[in-house]
C-alpha cells in the first residue's frame, strides 16, 4: 500500500528521514501516526523509527538531545523541531509487568514490530509513502479489529496495560477486539494490579472520550478488567446498567462525574475518597463536586438561580453534557439562555463587596460580614433585590 500524499505533519519530518537514508541506514514513521493517516483521522504527533543506532544518528546530525539513550531514543533537533527518533529494538524481561529488564538495539525493522502491542499499530510509513505491514494491520483497520500482534499473552505479560489500552481502542476508535486477543485480557486482566493507577487513569479516561464508550466500556466490564481498578470491584452492576449508544464525554470532569454519578456517590466524603484512589487533580475533584448536583437538578428540572450562579457556566454545562446520558439536558440553547438571564454571574459583578461593607455600612469584619454578603448576594440572583448600591447597603444594614 503506498498513501501518495501524506498528512501535512509529515512534510517537515521527511528530510530527517532522507538524511538517515542517505547515511545507509533504515527510518520509517511508526505507530499511531501512520494507523491514524490509513483511518484519516487526526494526528497529534509523530513518531520515527530508525536501524542507526543513539551514537550513529548523532554523528548524522549536528544538533540532538538525549531524552532516552538508554532505550534508543534520541531527539533530532531541525528547523527549531524536535523529532524523537528511537532505534529498532527488541525487549526481554518483564518483572514488573511494564518495562522490559533488557533493551538490544538491532537493525531488523520486523524485530522492532513485533514486540508492538497491536496489528494496527505495528504499521511503519517510509517517507515516500509506502507502507510496511508485516503482521495484516490494513487488514485489521479494514475489519475494525482490535488484535494483539503475536500471542495476546506475551504482549500483556510485556506490559499489562495494554489490556486497557485495547479497551480503549474500542471505544475511541469503534472497534472490535478479537476473540483470542480478549481471551487473552480475560485470563490475564488480574495483571493489572502490577501497573500504577495513573497509567490506568489516562487509558480509563480516554475510554469515555472515545466515540463508542459504549463499546469499550462493555469490553471493560466483559474482561473483568473493572475488578482491578479503584473502588469499581462491586460495579458491574451500575456501570453496565448505562445506555448502551450513550456519546462520548468531551472533558475528564465531565467523565469522573458521570462515573460518581452512575456509582451514587453523592457523599462527597466518599466521593473524595474514591477520586483521591485513581490520583484525580484537586481541581477535578473541585469540578465533580459542582456538578454532581446540577445532574440531580437537571434530571428533576429544579436547577434553581441560586445554585447556578454557585456553580458557574463550565460546572452547568458539564452537567448537562452527563444529563444528556440518560436524556434529562435541557435543549443547549435553553440552558445557555437560562445561565444568561442571572443578574449577576460572578462575585465581581455585585455593586457591593466586604470593603463596601465595611467602610459605607458599618459592619465590622469577621464571620457575620460574611454572611451578610452573602444573603445579598443571594437576594439579587433570585431578582429578590436590584444590583443598586445603595439599596445592597440599606439591605444589609438591615440584615
Amino acid at each position: 500500500m503506498k498513501i501518495e500524499q501524506l498528512p501535512p505533519i509529515f512534510e517537515p519530518a521527511r528530510p530527517v528521514l532522507q538524511k538517515i537514508e542517505a547515511a545507509g541506514y533504515e527510518a520509517y514513521f511508526v505507530g499511531g501516526c501512520v494507523r491514524d493517516t490509513i483511518l484519516g483521522d487526526p494526528i497529534h504527533d509523530i513518531d520515527i523509527a530508525t536501524s542507526a543506532y543513539p551514537s550513529e544518528i548523532k554523528q548524522i546530525f549536528d544538533r540532538t538531545v538525549d531524552t532516552g539513550i538508554e532505550h534508543g531514543t534520541v531527539m533530532i533537533l531541525d528547523h527549531g523541531t524536535g523529532y524523537e527518533t528511537t532505534t529498532f529494538r527488541t525487549e526481554s524481561g518483564y518483572q514488573d509487568y511494564r518495562r522490559p529488564d533488557h533493551v538490544t538495539f538491532v537493525r531488523s525493522l520486523e524485530e522492532d514490530l513485533k514486540r508492538r502491542d497491536f496489528t494496527i499499530n505495528a504499521l511503519a510509513l517510509k517517507e515516500n509513502g509506502e507502507v510496511v505491514d508485516l503482521f495484516d494491520g490494513i487488514k485489521d483497520l479494514k475489519r475494525h479489529v482490535i488484535r494483539a500482534v503475536g500471542d495476546p499473552e506475551e504482549r500483556f505479560h510485556e506490559d499489562a496495560l495494554r489490556m486497557m489500552r485495547a479497551v480503549r481502542f474500542a471505544s475511541q476508535l469503534d472497534f472490535k477486539i478479537d476473540g483470542p486477543t480478549l481471551r487473552g485480557i480475560k485470563e490475564n486482566a488480574s495483571l493489572l494490579q502490577k501497573i500504577a493507577v495513573e497509567r490506568i487513569q489516562v487509558e480509563f479516561e480516554k475510554m469515555f472520550l472515545g466515540q463508542k464508550p459504549a463499546a469499550g466500556l462493555n469490553y471493560f466490564l466483559k474482561s473483568g478488567l473493572y475488578r482491578y481498578c479503584p473502588g469499581l470491584a462491586d460495579s458491574a452492576d451500575k456501570l453496565g446498567g448505562l445506555n448502551r449508544t450513550f456519546a462520548g464525554m468531551k472533558n475528564i470532569n465531565q467523565v469522573w462525574a458521570l462515573v460518581t454519578y452512575i456509582l451514587d456517590l453523592t457523599n462527597f466524603a466518599a466521593l473524595t475518597t474514591f477520586l483521591k484512589s485513581w490520583k484525580t487533580a484537586n481541581d477535578t475533584i473541585r469540578q465533580v463536586k459542582k456538578i454532581l448536583p446540577l445532574i440531580e437538578a437537571l434530571r428533576w428540572r429544579q436547577v434553581s438561580a441560586w445554585m447556578l450562579y454557585k456553580a458557574g457556566w463550565e460546572a452547568f454545562a458539564d452537567a448537562n453534557r452527563v444529563a444528556g446520558v440518560f436524556n434529562w439536558q435541557l435543549p443547549w440553547p435553553d440552558a445557555k439562555e437560562k445561565y444568561q438571564r442571572l443578574p449577576i454571574k460572578d462575585a465581581r459583578d455585585l455593586a457591593i463587596n466586604g470593603q463596601t461593607l465595611i467602610k459605607e455600612a458599618g459592619i465590622k469584619p469577621g464571620p457575620q460580614l460574611g454572611k451578610v454578603l452573602n444573603q445579598v448576594t443571594r437576594s439579587v440572583v433570585e431578582g429578590k433585590l436590584p444590583n443598586d448600591k445603595e439599596t445592597l447597603i440599606k439591605r444589609a444594614q438591615e440584615i
